[in-house]
C-alpha cells in the first residue's frame, strides 16, 4: 500500500506548521519549504482548514497556522481525511468484478483486517509525536 502524495503532503505540511507554531506562513512560503506545487498545496490545506486542524486567515498580513495543538491532531484521523480510496483492492469498490466473491473469499477479509490494522496504528500517535 502506498499513501497518496495528497496525504503525504498533508503530513508534512502539519509538521512544518507545528514547527512554525510562533508565527502564520503563507502558502508560498510552505510550498517553496517542503518543494511541493503551490497548486496542489491549496488543495490540501482547503481540505485541513475546513476540519479546523489548519486555520487560514485571509487578507494582507494573513496567513496559515495549526488549528490545534500537535497533541491534538492524530494521525489516524489526518490518513482517514485526506485518502480518498483505502479500498486497495477492486474489489472493496465492485465486489460483482470479482467471480470469487459469490464464494466467500478470504482474501477480502485478511485485507480488509490488515488495512485497520494499518489506520488504527496511525491513530496511536499524534502530529507531537512525529515533531
Amino acid at each position: 500500500m502506498q499513501l497518496s502524495k495528497f496525504t503525504d503532503y498533508s503530513f508534512r505540511a502539519l509538521i512544518y506548521l507545528a514547527d512554525k507554531k510562533d508565527s502564520l506562513a503563507t502558502v508560498e512560503e510552505l510550498a517553496n519549504a517542503l518543494d511541493i506545487s503551490e497548486h496542489h498545496l491549496k488543495k490540501i490545506i482547503h481540505k485541513l482548514a475546513k476540519t479546523n486542524y489548519v486555520i487560514s486567515i485571509k487578507g494582507r498580513g494573513g496567513g496559515l497556522k495549526l488549528g490545534m495543538e500537535p497533541k491534538d491532531i492524530n494521525l489516524g484521523e489526518i490518513l482517514k481525511i485526506t485518502e480518498d480510496n483505502l479500498n486497495i483492492v477492486e474489489c472493496f469498490n465492485n465486489p460483482e468484478n470479482c467471480p470469487l466473491m459469490t464464494g466467500g473469499c478470504k482474501l477480502k477479509y485478511i485485507i480488509s483486517n490488515s488495512l485497520e490494522k494499518f489506520i488504527k496504528e496511525f491513530s496511536k500517535y499524534s502530529l507531537e509525536d512525529i515533531l
